[in-house]
């Protein structure tokens, strides 16, 4: 397993395909499943499009309209709808290993997902050989 960290703002999506490729080759795997994996219960990973960043905006926006912070809900630190959000996009990813690199779509890419920064978050990273 390799582990990884980074600073986040408030809320975004961070690509962290560049991490994932970079935990595979160090793997050494040729073939297999790799597992990305946040430990995190106001954050996420999850793949989707990379060429328009347009899209992670839009994703947020979406999210945020879909959970808001609402004055019922009860948990104290009042980040509820981050752990919402969370608990919605998902806490792993995982991705076939194919010649060393992960199967992504032309358009797809590895997002980490704040929704209650700024903070110090980790991921990891976990290269099963096939």
């Amino acid at each position: 397993m390799t582990s990884y960290s980074l600073q986040t703002d408030k809320q975004g999506m961070y690509d962290i395909t560049p991490k994932v490729r970079e935990a595979i080759r160090k793997s050494g795997a040729e073939s297999g499943l790799c597992v990305v994996y946040c430990p995190h219960t106001t954050a996420a990973v999850t793949i989707n499009e990379n060429a328009d960043p347009d899209v992670a905006k839009d994703l947020l926006f979406g999210l945020d309209k879909t959970f808001p912070d609402r004055p019922e809900f009860r948990h104290s630190e009042g980040n509820s709808a981050a752990h919402l959000k969370s608990s919605c996009v998902g806490a792993s990813v995982s991705l076939i290993v194919e010649n060393g690199e992960p199967v992504l779509g032309t358009w797809q890419a590895v997002y980490f997902c704040e929704f209650d920064g700024p903070r110090r978050r980790t991921f990891h990273v976990n290269v099963v050989q096939g």
